[in-house]
């Protein structure tokens, strides 16, 4: 008895939205240096959007251009996002448009840090 090898049938949109909530799941894992907050309820990242093909468009901030960690955050970011099992590409973008404050931060972060 044989088995036939079928390719996987192509990704559908909710294989694009689970893909998105692991990614997520990989991004709360990432701490800013100096906030014991993740960098996903901080409000860093500003675009996360996972397409078919399972390519990644990454659009994030850090709270400073100053920051200790801009050279290092964005680079880890990237490496973890690439890291999730599915994702075929990843590009990220660092932007400062709009500048990160205070209340881009979830509910959850605010708690957290006492506000």
């Amino acid at each position: 008895m044989t088995t036939e090898t079928r390719p996987a049938p192509p990704s559908t949109p909710q294989d694009a939205n689970t893909l998105r909530e692991s990614i997520v799941d990989m991004i709360k894992t990432i701490y800013d240096p100096e906030i014991p907050v993740d960098i996903y309820e901080l409000g860093l990242i500003y675009e996360l959007e996972v397409d078919e093909d399972r390519h990644v468009n990454l659009v994030m901030t850090l709270t400073s251009p100053m920051c200790p960690v801009a050279e290092s955050l964005p680079p880890e970011v990237e490496q973890k996002v690439r890291g999730v099992p599915g994702v075929e590409h990843v590009d990220l973008e660092l932007t400062w448009e709009p500048p990160w404050d205070p209340s881009m931060m979830s509910e959850a972060a605010r708690l957290e840090l006492g506000f």
